[in-house]
């Protein structure tokens, strides 16, 4: 069975993750095989939009195979390489697809899912939708143009990337991810109608015929304190900022950022800086591809996968195990070391 349907119904070009049971997480041959078929419906001057989703009833994407990058800690490291080469790659083709490209956001939305779909102009959410970029929880960090998309809309976005907070989404759509929230009852029928129409104007009347109104998630009722607190310089001062505040949700909010990975978060957090400066898109996914291969040497990256889907335990050993540990020769190393990484746009 196909892990990626591709089919054409009209105008309208259909692309599907295909496998459920994983929560339609990625393989390379997935990313290829979207890849092809992406390219295939913009050179096709008959087809006028691109309709994205998710086989089965729990999620639309959850992400990368991280298992299968577990497996690999005492091998040969480069297929991941070549594996973020090419979904950097893709999610750069996704934001500059020049046709509408509608994405059903409906379910789990994590990591990889997210590259796949809030890189689009048509971004489609329900009341279902749980939406995360999880990374500094697996001693990782925001990728797929995470660092991008999580700078463009003040502290809520940083917030999101440094504590791996699930969001709805209502917080999906203040962040910048999503566009329009419709109810998962009535998402096949839109998608129905969707892959009939003739002309790309007709996808936004109809996306505006099914919407709902959008209110505030709690994260967005927050902005105002989140901003504020993610303007400081340092993890450090973040999290004490959070303790300060005193409230019920500032107090959470420290603690679950305190949980990630020290390395990840110093790392992450200066990775939002550069991203928050970037000219474009492209310099944060070679940003990201360059932190990630480095990442690729380092302890808490498989610690991290060991206790999230491995052993499951969610007790993760961190090594440095405190923010005042990580030593920023490291972050550097991590940001800047090793040889410039190849990505073709």
């Amino acid at each position: 069975m196909s892990e990626i349907v591709v089919s054409r119904a009209r105008a309208v070009g259909s692309i599907s993750l295909n496998r459920p049971k994983a929560l339609n997480s990625l393989t390379l041959d997935m990313i290829r095989d979207f890849a092809r078929a992406l390219d295939c419906f913009g050179a096709d001057s008959a087809i006028a939009a691109v309709v994205v989703t998710g086989e089965g009833a729990r999620g639309f994407c959850a992400g990368g195979d991280i298992r299968a990058l577990y497996e690999l800690r005492d091998g040969d490291k480069e297929p991941y390489e070549t594996f973020w080469r090419e979904e950097y790659r893709l999610n750069a083709r996704i934001a500059a697809f020049p046709k509408p490209y509608v994405v059903a956001m409906d379910g789990i939305v994590m990591g990889g899912g997210v590259g796949l779909s809030a890189h689009g102009n048509f971004r489609i959410v329900t009341e279902r939708t749980r939406l995360a970029m999880p990374e500094t929880g697996i001693g990782f960090i925001p990728d797929v143009g995470g660092s991008w998309l999580l700078t463009r809309n003040g502290g809520v976005g940083r917030y999101m990337a440094l504590s791996g907070e699930t969001v709805g989404p209502h917080d999906a759509i203040f962040a910048g991810l999503a566009d329009v929230l419709v109810d998962s009852a009535a998402l096949p029928e839109l998608l129905s109608l969707l892959r009939d129409i003739g002309d790309a104007a007709e996808a936004r009347p109809l996306l505006a015929r099914f919407a709902k109104s959008s209110g505030l998630g709690p994260l967005s009722r927050h902005e105002s304190l989140l901003r504020r607190v993610m303007a400081h310089g340092s993890v450090e001062r973040i999290i004490a900022a959070l303790e300060a505040e005193g409230s019920d949700f500032a107090r959470e909010a420290a603690a679950t950022i305190a949980s990630r990975s020290p390395t990840s978060l110093k790392v992450t957090l200066q990775l939002l800086r550069r991203a928050a400066r970037a000219a474009s898109l492209e310099a944060c996914l070679l940003q990201e591809l360059r932190t990630a291969c480095n990442l690729l040497s380092t302890h808490d990256l498989y610690e991290g996968i060991r206790a999230a889907v491995i052993d499951k335990d969610r007790a993760p050993r961190w090594s440095p195990a405190t923010l005042a540990e990580v030593d920023e020769a490291l972050v550097n190393a991590l940001l800047d070391g090793g040889a410039a990484p190849k990505l073709d746009f």
